[in-house]
């Protein structure tokens, strides 16, 4: 094999390729990546460990066909810091020569054919924009659960039903659910399925920004078992997690007696300030009457601290306690300068 690509082009394919590469390895192939050149210019870089699976083509002036297995991390790191001249990779013997100008590395070929087969290409359910989407991934995955206590719990619930997607998380002591409208080739479809949110946030990330996402869901994502993405020439499969989701939706109120609208960024600045002075699994009280929101936090003899920010408030006064860290990430999540 032997071909030369752009360093930029080269590094960025390689860098999103190896991010879901396994830090330990179950097996010593699952640690490369998969380069194939093929005669009609193009390099498709790949990966999977059984889990997740990523794949990218990029254009390269291919002089000879062929597949080699590479240590992915490495791979990554010679990229990064290589000098911004084009990469020539060629294949001589076991190993595979990289050049770079004046830079020269030398990597051991692994055996490509103990390599995994990658899930096929899947065919999209829909399409939703690529913005919209990463955005509602943040603002729901910072309530999954972080733990390895209820595996259930560290996903997404994502829900189609026609052009509606409805995504949801919980780690038991918050809740996130947002809504967004999608284009699904099927309007009478629907699906239900548990995506990891480490892997969901990642991979929303990566893709939001190419303008829109492709989603697969369901028998042509490659089985019941996984989720498909693909944006540009980027393509992704993850392995859904099992089990049944706790019936959490039903908790969010349908009214309330007491409204308050507050600026965002004035009450997130005002919490962090307060939360200071509270000692671990110490809440900040936040008492809302006509005109503002007092923030208090410390009590008797302890650090004390108290702000108070404007808001407009509708209905009787109310007073509530939160864990600081849980009202920040859900204020941070918030997007808008009003809440």
């Amino acid at each position: 094999m032997k071909f030369r690509v752009e360093r930029d082009v080269l590094a960025e394919a390689v860098t999103w390729v190896a991010r879901g590469l396994p830090a330990r390895p179950p097996v010593p192939v699952l640690a490369g990546i998969l380069l194939e050149a093929s005669d009609d210019g193009t390099l498709t870089l790949s990966a999977f460990d059984y889990e997740v699976s990523a794949r990218v083509t990029v254009a390269a002036d291919v002089a000879e066909s062929g597949t080699v297995l590479v240590l992915g991390r490495l791979l990554a790191d010679i990229c990064r810091n290589l000098p911004d001249r084009p990469i020539d990779l060629a294949t001589d013997g076991s190993k595979v020569q990289v050049t770079c100008g004046a830079s020269r590395f030398s990597l051991l070929m692994m055996p490509a054919d103990d390599y995994p087969t990658l899930p096929a290409n899947p065919e999209p359910t829909g399409t939703v924009d690529g913005h919209l989407f990463t955005q509602a991934v943040a603002q729901v995955s910072v309530a999954a659960d972080r733990g390895d206590t209820l595996p259930i719990l560290t996903g997404v619930r994502v829900e189609v039903d026609g052009d509606t997607m409805t995504l949801l998380a919980t780690d038991r002591y918050r809740l996130a659910m947002r809504e967004l409208h999608w284009n699904p080739s099927d309007t009478g479809a629907s699906h239900v399925v548990l995506i990891p949110a480490r892997t969901l946030s990642e991979t929303a990330r990566s893709l939001g920004a190419s303008g829109s996402i492709d989603v697969a869901l369901g028998a042509v994502a490659g089985g019941d078992g996984l989720v498909g993405f693909e944006a540009g020439r980027r393509r992704s499969t993850t392995r859904l997690l099992d089990g049944e989701y706790p019936k959490v939706s039903s908790i969010f109120p349908t009214s309330s007696e007491t409204d308050a609208v507050v600026r965002t960024a004035e009450l997130v600045e005002a919490v962090k300030r307060v939360a200071l002075v509270a000692e671990r699994n110490t809440p900040v009280r936040l008492r809302f009457s006509e005109g503002q929101v007092a923030i208090e936090a410390g009590t008797g003899d302890d650090a004390q601290a108290s702000e108070a920010v404007e808001c407009r408030l509708t209905g009787p006064d109310i007073e509530i306690a939160f864990n600081p860290g849980y009202l920040l990430d859900g204020l941070g999540a918030v997007g808008t300068d009003w809440s």
